[in-house]
C-alpha cells in the first residue's frame, strides 16, 4: 500500500468515526427532545386544569357564593319580604 492510499484510508476511518459520533449525539438529542415535549404536554395540561379551576372559583364568587351550587338559591337563604312584613304587622 502506498502512502497516498494509507492517508485516504485514515481519512475514511476518521470520517466514519465522526459519523458514528454524530449519529449517537442525534439519538441522544431526539430522546431529550421527546422528554421535554412530554414535560411540556404535562405542564400545558396542568395549566389548563388550573385555569379551569380559577374560572370555576371566579364564577362562584360572582354568582353569590357556593350556596347556589348546593341547590340553594340566595332567595331560599333569606326570609321573603312577605314573611318579614307579616311578622311586623
Amino acid at each position: 500500500m502506498n502512502l497516498e492510499a494509507e492517508k485516504e484510508q485514515g481519512m475514511k476511518g476518521q470520517i466514519q468515526a465522526q459519523l458514528e459520533e454524530l449519529k449517537k449525539e442525534l439519538e441522544t438529542g431526539q430522546a431529550e427532545l421527546q422528554k421535554v415535549e412530554m414535560q411540556r404536554t404535562y405542564l400545558h395540561e396542568t395549566m389548563l386544569r388550573i385555569e379551569g379551576d380559577i374560572h370555576a372559583l371566579g364564577g362562584l364568587l360572582t354568582e353569590g357564593g357556593p350556596a347556589e351550587h348546593n341547590g340553594i338559591s340566595p332567595t331560599q337563604q333569606q326570609p321573603s319580604t312577605t314573611q318579614t312584613e307579616e311578622a311586623s304587622v
